[in-house]
């Protein structure tokens, strides 16, 4: 079976009566987990920006906290594993600034790790491409924005 457009998913739901649409939104939130994050956002946190970022900065140093460091696969694991709950939670916002801010936030914790975490290729290459991806997203941002994150940026690279 092959998946309508989403132009074709839009026409059929501006037909689809309220109650109707309810039940389809209900139903989508059952099937997976990130759908049901997603709503969650979308309900509630969407409105309150700052306080969504806060509480993805909680689950951030949660999943941190949770790293395992007795061998280096468990790290670059729990490295990873943050970093796509972090790109997820980016994913549902779709708002720049916040975009910056949690890739920034990340990088922090990363540098944070010990030393000789740092020194593994896999983990040093993950930090180095997300500098330079939080670069190329501040070009996006206000002037004063650009300069705020700018010296984030500037004392995550030093």
């Amino acid at each position: 079976m092959k998946p309508a457009t989403v132009k074709q998913i839009k026409d059929e739901l501006k037909e689809l009566p309220e109650e109707q649409l309810l039940n389809l939104c209900l139903r989508l939130a059952k099937f997976k987990k990130e759908n049901k994050e997603l709503l969650t956002y979308l309900i509630f946190e969407a409105h309150h920006e700052p306080g969504y970022i806060a509480l993805v900065k909680e689950d951030i140093d949660d999943l941190f906290e949770q790293i395992n460091y007795s061998r280096m696969y468990f790290i670059k694991k729990g490295v990873r594993k943050a970093l796509k709950s972090t790109l997820k939670h980016i994913r549902f916002s779709q708002n720049k600034e916040t975009e910056v801010e949690l890739l920034l936030y990340f990088c922090t914790k990363v540098k944070g790790l010990p030393l000789r975490v740092k020194q593994n290729r896999v983990i040093s290459n993950l930090f180095g491409r997300y500098l330079i991806t939080i670069q190329k997203k501040l070009l996006a941002l206000h002037e004063d924005l650009q300069h705020d994150y700018g010296k984030q940026l500037e004392e995550l690279k030093s």
